[in-house]
């Protein structure tokens, strides 16, 4: 317990007290109830295992699947609204934000098996992002905010997007999971050169706003 707290010290801005984790941090709160669900899980008595992890849920907001497999030093910063599936496995030193979901895919049919991520030792989730399916996102890598990511990310990576797409490496990856302003700055002029190029198009074509629109119909109706 007092590794995990003093890992959430070291890796939190705010730098917290060690009294501020221990009372105000629902995220340590939450892997603290999941410990004892997880134990209790193992012991067959998985009805009370369930019964406690959703009383954990109600108190501070993180809902955590008994029997996901969770390292050491995992930090839900701020928490509110995190869902961990049943067959998630977290590596050590993990970091996620609010509004994160290690999810499924929702697939009919059979249900057996491996059906949530795998995160590997010191990647970073980003909030509001979902990571669906039984995927694996690489050590030291890092997801942006708001991203959906249902393939593999490699070690060191950053990706961003829906769905989400590796756009570089951990040398100008930012803490947050979010890419750098240079990487931002190539996206942003990607996008701008193809909306010219659509633009040259539409004009050579004589296509104007209305053209663009009957075609999308007729497309719509094909």
């Amino acid at each position: 317990m007092f590794d995990l707290i003093n890992s959430i010290r070291e890796r939190d801005p705010a730098k917290p007290s060690f009294l501020e984790v221990v009372f105000a941090y629902n995220g340590f709160h939450a892997v603290l109830w999941h410990r004892l669900n997880n134990f209790i899980w193992h012991l067959k008595l998985r009805a009370l295992a369930r019964t406690l992890a959703n009383f954990s849920r109600i108190l501070t907001g993180i809902e955590i699947h008994p029997e996901a497999k969770i390292g050491k030093n995992f930090f839900i910063d701020h928490g509110t609204g995190v869902v961990i599936g049943q067959t998630a496995v977290i590596g050590d030193n993990v970091t996620i934000y609010h509004g994160v979901t290690l999810g499924g895919v929702g697939r009919v049919g059979k249900v057996d098996g491996k059906r949530h991520p795998t995160l590997e030792d010191w990647a970073i989730i980003g909030a509001g992002s979902q990571v669906l399916g039984d995927i694996t996102i690489g050590e030291h890598a890092k997801v942006g905010a708001n991203s959906v990511v249902t393939s593999d990310i490699p070690a060191g990576a950053t990706a961003i997007g829906i769905p989400a797409r590796v756009i570089g490496g951990d040398d100008r990856a930012r803490a947050y999971g979010m890419p750098s302003i240079k990487e931002m700055e190539e996206v942003t002029f990607t996008i701008d050169c193809i909306i010219n190029e659509m633009g040259k198009i539409k004009k050579e074509l004589k296509l104007d706003d209305a053209d663009c629109k009957k075609l999308k119909e007729k497309q719509k109706i094909n």
